[in-house]
């Protein structure tokens, strides 16, 4: 009798210890997610090296411990990303904070909240090749830009060029797909191209080593942030656990692929084979002091900064006034500066 109490006893114990050990993170001890949610995500921008993040997050696990599946879509710009957003293909992704303001202060986009920031300030800019005769802002006049329609590049010319001292009118943006970006401008088929200042080494590798000419939006519009993360006001209201266990997880992976750029390369090329890993390095230690600089923790967004970024929009007559900063980002999701 005493034999069979003490198996009982024992089977019980054994039954209780495989139950936490499942419930539990061998790693790190942390109690798992119970079910798994699939996301789908897409990059901000193609498959460039600046986007290497999304794979490290993948690749390190972060997804998994956070209990979350990610399916990934190449971006191609501000506008048709958020679109994606509105219509539900999309789930979460980082768009230019500046494009996404401009967007929903012209009401041409509705729903959409960011919560968390990628870039502490603007990437945005127009790069073309040495010997092009453009060395200044002035010099874009009478000449094309390639940049796909609705990409923020675009969207921000107009106040860029106010700033700067250009004739916007004397300027031609040609639709060009973001992949598509890098050999067109090689080709000499355009004069510039809308590109993140990150992707100068993408730029020099497609011209075979020759110079790129860098010029960057943030040297006039200051004070703007780079990539937020977007999802659907919804998703907040409704899942606001995965929005932040998503983020963590995104940004946890950001933070390694610009302390890693090597590493963080080739969890890119791991997934995208067609890319170079020497210049996916190349675009995430430039992006690094783009991430941190401004703020001690990576991802924050700040309530008044992002009031002032609307504000310099609205001196420039780009959009009107009325809209607030808790319109456009969900700041209890955020992370904290």
């Amino acid at each position: 009798m005493r034999l069979t109490r003490a198996l009982g006893l024992t089977l019980a114990a054994t039954v209780v210890v495989a139950l936490a050990a499942c419930g539990s993170d061998e790693k790190n001890g942390t109690t798992a997610p119970k079910t798994i949610d699939k996301v789908n995500y897409a990059t901000g921008f193609g498959m460039f090296g600046r986007e290497a993040y999304i794979y490290t997050a993948i690749e390190k696990g972060y997804f998994r411990d956070a209990g979350i599946e990610v399916s990934v879509k190449p971006g191609n710009g501000t506008g048709d990303t958020l679109k994606n957003i509105v219509s539900g293909q999309i789930d979460f992704a980082p768009v230019d904070g500046t494009g996404f303001l401009l967007q929903a202060g012209q009401g041409q986009v509705k729903g959409v909240t960011a919560v968390a920031a990628i870039h502490q300030r603007s990437l945005a800019g127009i790069m073309t090749l040495e010997g092009r005769g453009i060395t200044s802002p002035k010099d874009l006049e009478g000449k094309t830009v390639g940049d796909p329609t609705g990409s923020t590049i675009g969207l921000m010319f107009p106040m860029y060029a106010q700033l700067a001292g250009i004739d916007a009118s004397k300027v031609k943006f040609v639709n060009i797909p973001a992949p598509q970006l890098p050999t067109t401008l090689a080709a000499g088929s355009v004069d510039t191209i809308g590109q993140f200042v990150v992707g100068k080494p993408t730029i020099e590798k497609a011209a075979a080593g020759k110079k790129a000419v860098v010029l960057q939006y943030s040297d006039y519009l200051t004070d703007l942030y780079g990539n937020m993360l977007v999802t659907t006001e919804k998703t907040a209201k409704e899942k606001p656990d995965l929005v932040k266990r998503f983020s963590a997880a995104l940004l946890k992976g950001l933070t390694y692929s610009i302390q890693h750029p090597d590493e963080a390369a080739q969890a890119l090329v791991k997934n995208q084979p067609t890319q170079n890993g020497e210049v996916a390095a190349g675009e995430l230690q430039l992006m690094g002091a783009y991430v941190t600089g401004g703020t001690s923790t990576v991802g924050a967004l700040d309530s008044q900064r992002v009031a002032r970024c609307i504000a310099i929009l609205q001196g420039a007559n780009m959009i009107p006034s009325g809209l607030k900063p808790e319109q456009v980002v969900s700041f209890d999701l955020t992370p904290k500066a």
